[in-house]
């Protein structure tokens, strides 16, 4: 079932009545067509007399099916359905031509000009509600599937809107960029067509301990949004028991034991977790199913990644977490992998290596190899907004 059928399907939608209009000259046509459907009490007749005010009648009650007769003075049928169809209110309803000859000239002339029907009158009663109906029915689903497209437009125009705001919300919470002091941060955060599972964030543990993270939650959308928002704020607010954040061991069995797949719609994320000690200028980290975050001091580079599982994919996963030293100055890129797994134009995946080289020969105090990343990706791809967020972190050591 289609998203307009499912909402034609569950929500009410206006209960139209079956509404004939007869445009005849002749008084007798329009009273034996009353007589035929009296007895249908779902069938409401409108009679117009006079072929100039037809037009306005039919705004005027808005039939859901019109008999129009074919000779009559000063304007002919033919011509009322010209109007009809010319008019942006009445151009839809189904028009049964009436007329008191079978010519097979006639019949393909009115059908050229929009009528749906022809009919030589008077038909048997039978044949006339018969007809009726079918095209009145005919007519009023295309109502209500108007209604439902209209109903599904502002759907999607509320939630485009409630996604945008959710958006703003998720970009809120990013850190503020620390541009003074001996750790400098900066970093690049657009997101995709849908709204994503990115988030980042760094902030100093206590005076010595710096600690820095970014996170990747599974598939796109609001679901994906809210437990990107949990998570980080668990992160931030230091809110998770019983768990040291200095030591990023601690902070991966808390993260993985707060959000099991089970207990969150079986979404899970990466993450990476970084902490850096002032005072020994090292570099204690782990990531969970995360790419690598790369360092690098001058000319040269590492990749920092250790074998661990995603969070949220198996409780009690033996998470393990590295060391290294910092030298200084130095930095160190923290990403998702919307960064890099670009489809080429050749049909192939760019490679996490060749990332990594693209970041290590243009790493720079001014942090232009982000933006220089970004615009490489964009004509790489051939789309200015990629298919995954586009989220790195920089944190420079001085």
């Amino acid at each position: 079932m289609s998203q307009v059928d499912s909402i034609l399907t569950e929500s009410a939608f206006t209960d139209y009545k079956i509404s004939v209009l007869l445009v005849d000259d002749q008084m007798i046509i329009g009273e034996a067509v009353r007589r035929a459907l009296l007895d249908e009490k779902d069938i409401i007749f409108h009679y117009c007399q006079d072929p100039s005010k037809a037009v306005e009648k039919a705004l005027e009650i808005s039939p859901t099916v019109i008999l129009q007769d074919l000779i009559m003075p000063d304007i002919d049928g033919l011509t009322l359905v010209r109007f009809y169809r010319a008019h942006p209110k009445l151009k839809d309803i189904p028009v049964i031509v009436l007329s008191s000859k079978e010519e097979a000239t006639t019949k393909a002339e009115s059908f050229a000009l929009g009528s749906n029907d022809y009919l030589v009158k008077l038909p048997d009663k039978i044949e006339l509600i018969a007809r009726i109906r079918y095209h009145s029915k005919g007519y009023i689903n295309l109502l209500q599937r108007n209604e439902a497209y209209s109903a599904l437009l502002k759907s999607q125009q509320e939630l485009a809107s409630e996604i945008d705001k959710a958006a703003k919300y998720v970009v809120s919470l990013l850190p503020h960029k620390i541009i003074t002091g001996n750790i400098l941060t900066d970093w690049r955060y657009v997101p995709s067509a849908q709204l994503g599972g990115d988030s980042f964030g760094y902030h100093w543990i206590d005076e010595d301990n710096f600690a820095m993270y970014l996170l990747d939650v599974c598939g796109h959308g609001v679901g994906s949004a809210l437990l990107s928002v949990s998570a980080l704020n668990s992160l931030r607010s230091q809110s998770l028991p019983n768990t040291d954040f200095r030591e990023p061991e601690s902070v991966m069995n808390a993260m993985n034991e707060s959000y099991q797949m089970d207990m969150h719609n079986d979404m899970y994320f990466t993450l990476w977790y970084g902490v850096y000690n002032k005072s020994k200028s090292t570099l204690k980290y782990i990531s969970a199913g995360h790419p690598p975050a790369f360092l690098f001091f001058g000319s040269k580079g590492w990749q920092l990644m250790n074998e661990n599982f995603i969070v949220g994919g198996m409780p009690r996963f033996p998470f393990t977490s590295s060391e290294i030293k910092v030298e200084k100055p130095g930095s160190v890129h923290i990403f998702s992998d919307g960064v890099y797994e670009i489809t080429k134009p050749d049909g192939t995946m760019w490679s996490i290596e060749e990332l990594f080289d693209f970041l290590k020969e243009r790493n720079s105090p001014e942090g232009t190899e982000m933006d220089d990343l970004y615009s490489f990706v964009q004509a790489m791809c051939g789309h200015e907004i990629l298919d995954d967020d586009f989220s790195i972190l920089k944190i420079s050591f001085l």
